[in-house]
């Protein structure tokens, strides 16, 4: 008897086919380590993983950890502002 293959749903990730978290893993620049934590908290949509990633990298991109303080900078431009504007006084005097 033919029994017809199984077809896997498209939109669910299968975390036990090796070939599927591959091409996932690959295709999100993640590590499995990474997509097994994803799917442990989110489920196992892969639109659902894709969001979470992307919205994992816009956080890490959002707040770099070498820049000042928006308070520190408007101090500054605040600074650079009244010494180019005495430059100016000065120049024309």
């Amino acid at each position: 008897m033919r029994r017809p293959k199984i077809q896997p749903i498209r939109n669910k990730l299968d975390l036990t086919d090796r070939v599927q978290v591959r091409i996932v893993t690959r295709r999100l620049r993640v590590t499995q380590a990474e997509l097994t934590e994803i799917v442990g908290r989110i489920g196992n949509s892969i639109a659902a993983i894709s969001k979470e990633v992307q919205l994992q990298r816009t956080s890490k991109m959002a707040v770099p950890a070498d820049m000042p303080p928006a308070e520190v900078i408007a101090s500054v431009a605040a600074t650079e502002t009244v010494v180019a504007e005495a430059v100016v006084t000065s120049e024309t005097h």
